[in-house]
């Protein structure tokens, strides 16, 4: 197979579907995870009509079960995986006197742990291959903390941390480790249109020299 494969965690309309788009238009093949089947395929349908080899394998970020079984069938029938992207996380708005220990967590699961569940997935054939990249969607929250979401700050910040962690670790092996953080709210006609921001994911990965591009 001479295209490279993309896998994103955390396909939707927004910058999840955008991000494959970016990257199909460039030669990759792209395969889209998200939980629910019947969206992928509509995703999947999408993408085709524009030229995009794609396809869609279903999968819980908030389960690592469903991710490790996801990640085995994507390599098992499409390929090793060249790029990565986790752009799943749970948006959902909350002060920080609102939460309980048990719902930060299941945040966390799907917005930290998840994204490296993910990545420990394919790292050991990308470091095999002296090649590969992984990108995360951040967040401003990351930067700019607010009361009014504070879990999906918390997530953010923790996710900002695990990608410069990771992209020093693997850099001596050939893997480019990235992020994106949009410090805004994405919205079709904006500023923060998705395929706008699909473009800095495309820009990390050709360049491999920043390792996070603030979006702002």
């Amino acid at each position: 197979m001479s295209k490279k494969l993309i896998v994103v965690v955390g396909a939707g309309p927004g910058v999840g579907n955008h991000v494959a788009k970016k990257f199909g238009v460039n030669n990759f093949r792209v395969v889209l995870v998200s939980r629910n089947q019947d969206t992928l395929n509509q995703y999947v349908k999408e993408l085709s009509s524009e030229g995009i080899e794609a396809y869609a394998v279903a999968a819980d970020a908030a389960s690592l079960a469903s991710l490790t079984e996801a990640f085995d069938q994507i390599k098992k029938t499409y390929g090793l995986t060249d790029v990565l992207v986790y752009n799943a996380a749970i948006l959902k708005g909350g002060k920080p006197t609102s939460l309980t220990a048990e719902s930060l967590v299941s945040h966390y699961q799907v917005d930290v742990a998840g994204a490296l569940h993910s990545a420990l997935q394919v790292i050991p054939d990308q470091v095999k291959q002296q090649e590969g990249t992984i990108l995360f969607t951040g967040g401003g929250l990351a930067m700019y903390p607010s009361a009014d979401y504070a879990a999906l700050g918390i997530g953010k910040a923790a996710m900002r941390n695990l990608a410069f962690s990771l992209a020093e670790e693997l850099k001596p092996q050939g893997i480019f480790v990235g992020t994106v953080t949009i410090a805004g709210t994405v919205a079709q006609g904006t500023h923060f249109a998705p395929d706008l921001i699909a473009d800095k994911y495309w820009e990390l990965y050709e360049k491999r020299e920043e390792h996070e591009i603030v979006y702002s």
